[in-house]
């Protein structure tokens, strides 16, 4: 009796998506739930609209692959930083300078890796520097956007850069400190940052079909039509299908460190099942020390809500919605991805949208939310 109200409970899940699907507020969606109570395995799975709507109509379909957009910060950056943190390569509160010496021009010797992963630092949220490279081009005729030479500027940009505030003293979210870390772990490491999470993290921790797709190779051409197409980019003059949306992203090569991962939900699926299990200590495959501190409000400053690259319930208006512990963790995408969890009830959901696929300006953030509250009050009924 109470599978069939839970799965009468579950079909408002799919109005929900239908009706923002009607309303144009995104062209499709796929989502993944699950949670275990009382011996049971409690799943949900949506799949509606479409993955693309132009240049051709492709349907959604559960393994669509999706710009995972900014949960590469968690999914990529912050698992990488954790691993060379366990192995002694890098340290929470030791200068950034330390690594990267050029970094610490005009007053930012006091910047920690923690104040990084909070986005405490004191860097400024955001800076279009795909634009400073288009102009560039403009001037010099050569190209420079996705090439080398465009990775250098853009961290040469990076150090010249001075604090808005100083470190610690408040969370602005943005992605400048976590393009600074693509460049941290590729420096430590020696490697490029597609590889050492090639390598390091989805190859052993066994994810399907995760990765950079850099700009350019447009995933061969086969390939594409399992992927969600996203902007009808004004600069790129084109849809953007197959390549990352993020202009710095994409001006650095389609790699970096706050955006540029591309998947399918389940492979973030098993990602938040390997966190869980490594945080409730059933799993070895990350270090259970470190998953649990990365995981807990780290309080720069004070009433912050950014644990160590992840964020956590805010009191009012968290895209988690109302029912997720306040020991839970998540990530938001701006090309419509979302993933949360819950520490203490062992739930997850993965909400990935192309909402914004020549809808822009109609999407709306308060679908997750939304989406995330009716599967928990579902599963907890």
């Amino acid at each position: 009796m109470r599978r069939s109200v839970i799965e009468r409970k579950l079909l408002r899940v799919d109005r929900a998506l239908d009706e923002a699907i009607e309303r144009s507020e995104l062209p499709g969606a796929v989502v993944l739930a699950r949670m275990p109570r009382e011996g049971e395995l409690l799943e949900h799975t949506s799949v509606r609209g479409l993955a693309v709507t132009r240049p051709e109509r492709i349907l959604m379909q559960r393994d669509t692959i999706f710009d995972l957009a900014s949960l590469t910060k968690i999914v990529a950056t912050t698992t990488a930083v954790l691993l060379l943190v366990e192995e002694g390569r890098l340290e929470l509160d030791s200068p950034v300078a330390r690594w990267l010496p050029a970094f610490a021009e005009r007053g930012k010797e006091g910047v920690t890796l923690r104040h990084l992963l909070t986005h405490s630092s004191g860097l400024k949220p955001w800076r279009a520097f795909h634009e400073h490279l288009l102009e560039k081009e403009r001037k010099t005729g050569e190209r420079w956007l996705g090439t080398p030479a465009a990775r250098e500027h853009i961290f040469e940009s990076l150090c010249r850069q001075s604090l808005v505030h100083d470190p610690g003293a408040a969370a602005v979210y943005g992605d400048l400190d976590f393009i600074l870390l693509g460049f941290l772990i590729e420096e430590v490491t020696q490697q490029p940052l597609q590889v050492f999470f090639r390598e390091r993290i989805a190859v052993p921790l066994q994810f399907a079909d995760i990765g950079f797709l850099p700009v350019g190779e447009n995933g061969a051409a086969a390939d594409r039509r399992r992927i969600a197409a996203t902007e009808n980019c004004p600069w790129r003059q084109r849809i953007l299908w197959g390549e990352v949306h993020d202009p710095n992203a994409s001006a650095l090569g389609g790699v970096a460190g706050h955006a540029g991962l591309f998947a399918p939900a389940s492979a973030l699926l098993r990602f938040a099942e390997v966190w869980l299990a490594v945080w409730h200590g059933r799993s070895d495959l990350l270090p259970q020390h470190w998953v649990r501190h990365f995981s807990e409000r780290q309080e720069l400053p004070a009433g912050s809500d950014w644990a160590l690259g992840w964020d956590t319930p805010s009191a009012l208006g968290s895209s988690a919605g109302k029912h997720f512990s306040k020991n839970s963790v998540g990530h938001l995408g701006f090309t419509g991805t979302s993933l949360w969890i819950d520490l203490e009830r062992e739930a997850v959901v993965v909400m990935l949208t192309n909402r914004v696929h020549l809808l822009a300006k109609k999407s709306r953030f308060a679908l997750r939310p939304l989406v995330h509250d009716l599967i928990l009050e579902a599963f907890l009924s």
